[in-house]
């Protein structure tokens, strides 16, 4: 910590911007992101959620999707039989019953 001040202090910065820094980071994030972020984090709480969307999903599908959106889609395409695009249309509009 103390180098970091240090390096901080020589380009002539102070402590208290790095959390501006930081948050002004997070604003860039967009909201499906954030949103995704949440539900890889608490997938195992998730999954039951999902699997009542999506009952054709097995465990096995659950588990290898692991919180991934690109690996939810992907199994939405396969056991329903629907475009890629159509099943992005799902998951965007289970994305926001789901916040």
């Amino acid at each position: 910590m103390r180098a970091f001040a240090t390096a901080l202090a020589v380009a002539g910065l102070s402590l208290a911007a790095v959390p501006t820094f930081v948050h002004a980071q997070s604003a860039a994030k967009s909201d499906a992101a954030t949103a995704w972020d949440k539900i890889q984090g608490g997938w195992m709480s998730t999954k039951g959620a999902v699997k009542e969307q999506w009952g054709k999903l097995t465990d096995d599908d659950l588990t290898t999707i692991s919180g991934k959106r690109d690996q939810l889609v992907g199994k939405i395409q396969i056991r329903y039989g629907v475009s890629r695009e159509e099943a992005e249309r799902q998951v965007a509009s289970w994305e926001t019953k789901y916040k």
